[in-house]
């Protein structure tokens, strides 16, 4: 898919979605000698966001004759409703991808102004004053959706007033197909067998954990495979001169999964 600033939200989404619908042809498939029956869509980090959003999307697609069989996601991007999330401040200056940093990874993703990042930052683009923002509040209540040993001693951050221009700017910023945390019951139903990799050391902890307990509300079987001594990124260093434990232990157990279930 092509990168900003090229282009920005949809275009990274309509072309993972092409290129997963082209794939999946009869006669694609034959030509690569693909098993129909076992194919899985994957991504780590921003592509586990275009993989969860593609997934979503091909699961409402009543005119596809092959779907996948399962959906694996790394320490996956799922939403830009609340930056603080338990993870999200524990973690909200851990190096690779602090808070502020994934803030703005965001706003270029939407092409968005950085002067509104502050707002983010503290919610306000999803205030109680905010009525784009209410119906989706409950699908990220993390005080709900996290367990105890992840939601420790942090409180929500909810504002009572904020600012709703944030969304007239920036849209995409509740649209699922950007953040895929947000789909309602009757999408996540359809959703393949998936895998869940999330690490303890990295802002996104809480986006993969709260998604794979929604998924399973939703009934379908997921494998959540937590790593506390792990961190954004770590899967990629797994050569030398940055072969990390973390790297070849997350590795391990992604390819284990997929080996058993693919």
């Amino acid at each position: 898919y092509r990168l900003v600033p090229e282009v920005c939200f949809p275009e990274q989404y309509y072309d993972a979605l092409r290129a997963t619908k082209h794939f999946l042809q009869p006669d694609v498939l034959a030509q690569y000698s693909v098993d129909p029956s076992r194919i899985a869509i994957s991504g780590d980090s921003a592509g586990g966001n275009l993989a969860a959003a593609v997934c979503q999307q091909l699961s409402k697609d009543e005119d596809l004759i092959i779907r996948p069989k399962l959906q694996a996601l790394i320490y996956p991007v799922l939403q830009a409703f609340d930056f603080n999330t338990p993870s999200y401040q524990q973690n909200m200056n851990m190096p690779v991808l602090p808070r502020y940093v994934m803030i703005n990874y965001w706003i270029d993703y939407f092409n968005g102004n950085y002067d509104l990042a502050h707002a983010l930052l503290i919610n306000n683009h999803t205030a109680l004053n905010v009525g784009q923002a209410l119906s989706f509040r409950g699908r990220l209540n993390w005080t709900s959706l996290l367990p105890s040993s992840f939601k420790k001693n942090y409180k929500p951050v909810v504002q009572t007033t904020g600012m709703a221009e944030i969304i007239q700017q920036m849209p995409a910023l509740l649209d699922v197909r950007a953040v895929p945390l947000l789909a309602d019951n009757e999408t996540l139903q359809l959703q393949p067998k998936t895998y869940m990799l999330t690490c303890e050391n990295d802002v996104l902890r809480d986006d993969g954990v709260m998604y794979a307990k929604r998924l399973e509300n939703a009934g379908v079987e997921v494998t959540l495979d937590h790593f506390d001594d792990c961190f954004h990124g770590c899967m990629i260093f797994t050569v030398w001169p940055t072969d990390f434990s973390a790297g070849v232990q997350t590795r391990n157990s992604y390819i284990k999964w997929l080996d058993e279930n693919l």
